[in-house]
């Protein structure tokens, strides 16, 4: 899929920049029929086809339980595909932005609980995992004014580990593979509730740390205010002061004198005395 251009993905048709970080207006040319939003689609529609498949004959066919496998793991390997396929070839669309987390969570909850009902997957394995999910995802809607949560590695090995793990349960499995199954889920949980806390802690310390840039900026932008404020420069000066040399200097008179220079609020620029210079040659004349 890496020979593709992005104008045959339905993106804008620029050269891709891999690596690179997208501006606004790629992400407004980018078209939602493309290649990464098509397996977001694909990943959501295999959702209720895995349940179907797992549930049917009773939901302990071995054979049936194979093709929900199938369907379990193509999903989990377009979760892997779609992501760098945006980011690569310009395709980030709202749609992407918003489709792809729930799919992500959607696969993966609906395994779990459908394991749970039937009885494979004890139930607080379940609970457990779907509320750090939801208790992320909650999170990051709270730090999102003041940062962006990066993905962590440890949170990419949690992913790894609960799709592995749900897929061999999805499977019958027996004897060594099916005690080997379960360590592999509780490898899981546990990577699920160290990476939970540290993105807890993360949050904390970003949205810490804005709150207070905020307020250093605000003091910063008050005290400058105040400086202008009390500068000698501010307001209307005393004209007078001003016009005192100007009111002895030779050939000055009383309409000379009301030419001379004033000080503008804000400013130190004197207003050249045309008018009044001029009357007073023509006087002298």
């Amino acid at each position: 899929m890496t020979g593709v251009p992005a104008s045959a993905a339905g993106g804008s048709g620029a050269k891709p920049v891999r690596g690179g970080k997208l501006g606004t207006a790629a992400v407004n040319q980018a078209s939602l029929w493309n290649i990464a939003n098509i397996l977001t689609m694909v990943r959501l529609l295999l959702v209720p086809g895995f349940v179907l498949l797992l549930f049917h004959n009773g939901g302990y066919d071995p054979v049936w339980r194979s093709f929900a496998w199938a369907a379990f793991a193509v999903a989990m390997i377009t979760d892997l595909f779609d992501g760098h396929l945006a980011r690569a070839y310009n395709l980030v669309t709202d749609f992407g932005k918003i489709a792809d987390p729930i799919a992500d969570k959607a696969i993966m909850g609906a395994a779990l609980v459908s394991l749970s009902v039937l009885g494979d997957l004890p139930w607080w394995i379940t609970g457990v995992i779907l509320a750090r999910e939801l208790g992320i995802t909650l999170m990051r809607f709270w730090v999102i004014r003041h940062a962006v949560i990066p993905a962590s590695r440890g949170g990419k090995l949690k992913t790894l580990a609960q799709g592995t793990a749900a897929g061999m349960y999805v499977l019958v499995l027996t004897g060594p593979l099916a005690t080997l199954r379960f360590w592999m889920m509780m490898v899981a949980v546990v990577l699920t509730v160290v990476t939970g806390l540290d993105y807890v802690r993360q949050a904390v310390v970003l949205r810490r740390r804005s709150l207070a840039a905020e307020r250093a900026a605000v003091g910063r932008t008050a005290e400058a205010l105040n400086e202008a404020a009390g500068s000698p420069g501010a307001g209307v000066a005393d004209a007078g002061a001003v016009a005192g040399p100007a009111a002895g200097a030779p050939g000055a008179s009383g309409a000379g004198a009301s030419g001379s220079a004033v000080r503008v609020s804000g400013g130190s620029t004197p207003v050249e005395p045309t008018v009044g210079a001029r009357d007073g040659a023509d006087a002298e004349r």
